[in-house]
């Protein structure tokens, strides 16, 4: 039975009943990351429009869940005839009277997530394996520059095991997503080829079997069992170092295994010509394949990983604090979720919202050697703005450009943004009129000055680097 439309004229309860009917469809996960800041800015016509505060969340909505949105808008209102998407910058700071409490979407434990409590497994050949988290997945992992290569050589091997890409050799720093790709291409793997024995283990794991099974005298049954698996994936094989009867024993067991066009998927620190603890023969098989380095992801993916993380957990952190992290953790991806999942533990227990400040204790905690930068930073001080010279210092200063350049008449695009921006931001937050803008700016006009302000306006709509870029300045003055 429809509802009457004039009950939902209040745009509030519309939106939170439309939300909750699209939970199972959306994901709570997909309501709490990208509808956060979203409300139902008018309905007139059948046309109802729903507002965004961040360009991502616009298009990835948009994108998605269109039709399923119009769906059920219909269905609690029958006039509905059409869904429009809106840009509107100001939702993700300020308090809006159509904005919904999304702390109904969240679940209530997902502060403490349960580990399995088995650490192997193992199939009816004797094969022992360490136990594939089935978290970890391709499509969980978000592929930055940085590491899309290894990404899509792993969705090659998981699609075709042991045709391409054989051996597939993984190499890079601590908590650079490694046990991840791994983890997840042998886990698809398994999925695709349910016949196919995969192995995962450490080279730990690996050393501690043969000296087992020389200690029992079982070394052939060792060789049968491990030569005669479909996917062997070894994590850290650094670990072999100095460890002769091992390498010894992984060369033969890699060449059956390579012989019979069966997958090997290794991972290091390093890549093989510099892991010199090894024989010679096992780094020339090592590069015998397809040898991919992995680097921490840039500041952009770094964000998109915590959203994702954010997905998984299913909770709602402010876009600023999750900015905060990945801008103050620069060295591994563990250390980063880590500091994300104590500081949702710390504040439910506390039945608060993460903050940057709250996050700023957490980073120190956890690592006391990095050094917490003023970044969106309300934790000492802001930088006081109370002068167009002064927006202009900070401007100039965030683009890297020579304060005369911006005050120029440069027409350069990579001046011509710049100085658009700081006039948008001297007009909005300073209030000082188009003429006296102008003035400051090479003695412009004021219609410059208008033109100048409008397009900001017009492209933080569209682009969303320029919105990004004024939201970082934003932060950087203290607004």
């Amino acid at each position: 039975m429809h509802l009457v439309l004039f009950i939902f004229m209040d745009f509030k309860n519309l939106w939170e009943e439309i939300l909750l009917r699209l939970a199972t469809v959306l994901g709570k996960g997909n309501i709490l990351s990208f509808l956060k800041d979203s409300v139902i800015m008018d309905l007139q016509n059948g046309v109802m429009t729903i507002g965004f505060s961040h360009i991502y969340a616009h298009n990835f909505i948009k994108e998605k869940f269109a039709v399923k949105i119009l769906e059920t808008a219909k269905e609690l209102c029958p006039d509905v005839k059409e869904i429009r998407f809106e840009i509107v910058g100001s939702l993700a700071d300020n308090p809006h009277p159509h904005k919904i409490d999304l702390n109904k979407f969240r679940a209530p434990d997902m502060s403490v997530r349960k580990l399995p409590n088995k650490a192997e497994v193992v199939n009816a050949d004797g094969v022992r394996s360490k136990m594939i988290d089935r978290k970890y997945t391709l499509s969980s992992f978000v592929p930055g520059n940085e590491n899309r290569l290894a990404h899509a050589a792993c969705m090659a091997v998981a699609a075709k095991p042991g045709d391409i890409y054989n051996p597939l050799f993984l190499f890079g720093g601590v908590g650079l997503g490694k046990t991840h790709l791994l983890q997840a291409t042998g886990h698809e793997i398994q999925k695709a080829h349910p016949n196919k024995k995969v192995l995962y283990m450490t080279s730990e794991q690996f050393i501690n079997e043969i000296v087992d099974a020389i200690g029992t005298k079982h070394t052939r049954n060792f060789k049968e069992r491990y030569r005669n698996v479909d996917c062997l994936i070894i994590d850290d094989i650094q670990f072999f170092g100095n460890k002769a009867t091992s390498q010894q024993e992984f060369f033969h067991t890699f060449n059956a295994l390579y012989d019979a066009r069966k997958q090997i998927i290794i991972s290091s620190d390093r890549p093989p010509v510099e892991l010199a603890d090894l024989e010679d023969r096992l780094r020339s098989r090592f590069g015998m394949g397809m040898v991919i380095e992995l680097s921490f992801p840039d500041f952009e993916t770094r964000v998109a990983i915590l959203n994702l993380k954010c997905q998984e957990l299913q909770v709602l952190i402010d876009r600023d604090v999750l900015e905060f992290i990945a801008y103050n953790v620069t060295s591994s991806i563990r250390e980063m979720e880590g500091i994300l999942i104590k500081a949702i533990g710390d504040t439910q227990l506390g039945n608060t919202n993460p903050t940057i400040r709250s996050v700023a204790d957490s980073i120190r905690c956890i690592n006391k050697n990095i050094q917490v930068s003023d970044f969106g930073d309300d934790i000492e001080k802001r930088i006081s703005v109370r002068t167009s010279e002064d927006m202009i210092d900070v401007v100039a200063n965030y683009f890297k450009l020579p304060k005369s350049e911006l005050v120029s008449e440069g027409r350069k695009k990579e001046i011509m943004v710049p100085r658009q921006i700081c006039m948008y931001l001297i007009r909005q937050f300073l209030s000082q009129s188009y003429e006296t803008i102008g003035e400051r700016f090479g003695g412009r006009n004021h219609t410059t000055v208008i033109h100048a302000c409008n397009r900001i306006i017009e492209e933080m709509k569209e682009n969303a680097k320029i919105l990004r870029d004024v939201n970082a300045l934003k932060k950087e003055i203290g607004i």
